[in-house]
């Protein structure tokens, strides 16, 4: 085979894979029904259940004190409600936690903060350790910087009354989307997961998964899936998938909103979506098999693994942005109907995908526009690092956990600092490669290769000129008293 054929295969291979994925969110979207209420189960009456609010921490200064008056504000009778603040911190946020750990329980509210000799298991470890010490029959479970509404229990809860049902998820909310492009794009991708494909999923009766937090757990259906675990980065996803092969039932309530905030810079986010991705290629290692053999129908089987594989997508789109500059001279061998038809399922499913959550969610139209498209451009831009966390995620061993630096309403404070993954700005080297394929296009007249490649040049110029900048930044403050480790090691 020649070096022009294979170039054709490994073209049309890869345009292929992302075109299936492209497909299978045209089928989410022509089964996506944002007006259907997931309905309540008929009312049986019976005692309020003892709930156990766990509100996992380390190192969370900046929001430790507003999730926690967050918690003690929940609208829930006080006798039948139990707060644990897992705190494993190493900093000054401990003596932040005791403080208000004491005035709530000086208002006669069980609440207490827990503390482990060791961190093993990170915050699944934490979890565990907490569920043992707990009086609860239900967990009710907030990360670091959400902020639950009063009401949020009693939304919830009433879904219990169906004994098969093992877990209730809400919607994330994004209390800081519009503090900039950045954040309106991460926005925008969390809700394509949370309006589209978990409404979705939740309709069909096909898996979906608890989100880590803004969520509530059958003690029972934890303990018969086996328990938190901790050999895998997302131990949310692993737990989820366990439960619902044990045969319990999940429901997902998009109008149950939780606030939260997004990360607030490109380093930050790039380690959060890194250990998403690597520990979703961990929990396909771990339960693929199981899923496919186990008495699932087959549609169930199918939805699994394209979420659990879905991440497949970073590599395939940097292996297209190594070839399509290279591809630019393949009209008389490659047909062009098909590559134009390929691309367009690939590009406009991403489109719909992300405009459809943003209207049904009620954002104008304009702002739409430009958060779906600053959505796809961080998507791609980021196809470097999450490429890493897919390799990573086949390899053997766990990793380290990198939890996500929040900012919540310190605006002054010093910033927490994220590990910088890989080289600071290596998507400007991708951007170039870019700009030699526009290049190519205009002197040869490949008009319609332009919008293509001028998207994909303005997606790694973005994400790589923010990364060399926040590094830049951290070099030029390196002389400052070094902020606190995120590493939870």
């Amino acid at each position: 085979m020649d070096s022009q054929s294979l170039l054709i295969c490994a073209y049309a291979l890869t345009l292929g894979v992302l075109a299936v994925y492209g497909l299978h969110r045209l089928a989410l979207l022509a089964r996506f029904r944002w007006e259907r209420e997931t309905p309540l189960p008929e009312s049986t009456a019976r005692e309020l259940p003892i709930v156990t609010v766990q509100l996992p921490i380390y190192n969370e200064r900046n929001v430790a004190a507003r999730l926690i008056r967050a918690a003690l504000a929940l609208d829930y009778p006080p006798e039948r409600l139990e707060i644990q603040v897992l705190d494993d911190s190493s900093d000054d946020t401990c003596a932040l936690v005791d403080e208000e750990v004491a005035r709530g329980r000086a208002r006669g509210i069980d609440i207490q903060a827990v503390r482990r000799s060791d961190r093993k298991g990170f915050k699944a470890g934490a979890l565990d350790h907490g569920q043992r010490l707990a009086k609860g029959e239900l967990f009710c479970i907030f990360d670091a910087d959400f902020v639950p509404e009063r009401d949020f229990l009693q939304r919830t809860l009433p879904y219990f009354a169906d004994a098969r049902v093992g877990m209730v998820q809400a919607r994330w909310g994004h209390e800081n989307r519009g503090d900039s492009l950045l954040t309106r794009a991460e926005a925008t991708l969390l809700d394509g997961h949370f309006v589209i494909e978990h409404k979705v999923r939740n309709d069909s009766g096909v898996f979906f998964n608890f989100n880590g937090t803004a969520g509530i757990w059958r003690r029972e259906a934890i303990v018969t899936a086996g328990g938190w675990e901790h050999d895998t980065l997302t131990e949310d996803l692993d737990l989820s998938y366990r439960a619902q092969l044990e045969g319990w039932k999940f429901v997902y309530l998009p109008r149950v909103v939780a606030p939260a905030e997004v990360p607030p810079d490109i380093v930050a986010f790039k380690s959060q979506q890194h250990r998403w991705a690597k520990g979703s290629v961990q929990v396909f290692k771990k339960l693929g098999v199981r899923i496919l053999v186990s008495d699932q129908p087959l549609r169930v089987k199918l939805e699994a693994f394209s979420h659990l594989s879905g991440n497949a997508g970073y590599p395939c789109v940097l292996l297209l942005a190594f070839l399509l500059p290279l591809s630019l001279g393949l009209s008389n061998t490659f047909p062009h109907w098909l590559h134009l038809g390929l691309f367009c399922v690939c590009t406009l499913s991403v489109v719909a995908f992300y405009e459809t959550s943003q209207r049904a969610i009620g954002r104008p139209l304009g702002a739409r526009l430009v958060d779906t498209f600053a959505a796809i451009a961080l998507g791609i831009g980021m196809s470097v690092s999450q490429t890493r966390a897919v390799i990573e995620g086949l390899l053997p061993g766990t990793g380290v956990f990198v939890r996500t630096p929040k900012k919540g309403d310190a605006q002054g404070a010093r910033r927490y600092r994220v590990p910088l993954l890989g080289w600071p700005g290596i998507e400007l080297v991708i951007a170039g490669w870019f700009g030699y394929g526009i290049w190519v296009a205009l002197r040869n007249g490949f008009w319609g290769s332009l919008p293509f490649l001028a998207l994909f040049l303005a997606s790694f110029a973005w994400v790589g000129g923010l990364s060399l900048a926040e590094w830049w930044q951290s070099v030029r403050s390196s002389r400052a008293p070094s902020g606190v480790p995120l590493v939870e090691a």
